[in-house]
C-alpha cells in the first residue's frame, strides 16, 4: 500500500507541529511550510496527495498559493483550516476539496484528509 502524502501549510510552528503529529500517528507522509512559496517549492520536489491549507499567512496567503498551484497545472486536492467563521466560503473561493474549521478535533481532521485523499 501506498503512503499518502500530505502537505501542512500555516504559518504557526505549533499548529504545524501538532497537524503534523495528528497525520504521522494515521500513517501518513507528512511534509510542511510555513507559507505559500514554501509550499510552491516543497510540491516541486515531493508533490503531494492532498494539502491542508491555511488561509492567512504572510508572505504568500492561502488564496495566492491555490491560485499559483493551479496556474501550475496541480490538480491536487486542498483542505483549508481555518478559524474563520465563513470557512466554507472561503473553501469555495479557492475552490477546495474541503474545510476544517480551528479548532477541529482528530476525528475532523482525519475525516477530512481521507474524503479526498486518492485511494492508495
Amino acid at each position: 500500500m501506498r503512503e499518502v502524502r500530505v502537505l501542512v501549510v500555516d504559518d504557526e510552528p505549533d499548529i504545524r507541529a501538532t497537524v503534523s503529529a495528528m497525520l504521522e500517528i494515521e500513517g501518513y507522509d507528512v511534509a510542511e511550510a510555513a507559507n505559500g512559496v514554501d509550499a510552491l517549492q516543497a510540491i516541486e520536489g515531493h508533490p503531494p496527495d492532498v494539502i491542508l491549507l491555511d488561509m492567512r499567512m504572510p508572505v504568500m496567503d492561502g488564496w495566492g498559493f491555490a491560485a499559483e498551484l493551479r496556474r501550475r497545472g496541480h490538480g491536487t486536492p486542498i483542505v483549508v483550516m481555518t478559524a474563520a467563521r465563513d470557512a466554507a466560503h472561503w473553501a469555495a473561493e479557492i475552490a477546495a476539496s474541503s474545510f476544517v474549521a480551528k479548532p477541529f478535533g482528530f476525528d475532523d481532521l482525519i475525516t477530512a484528509v481521507e474524503r479526498v485523499a486518492p485511494a492508495s
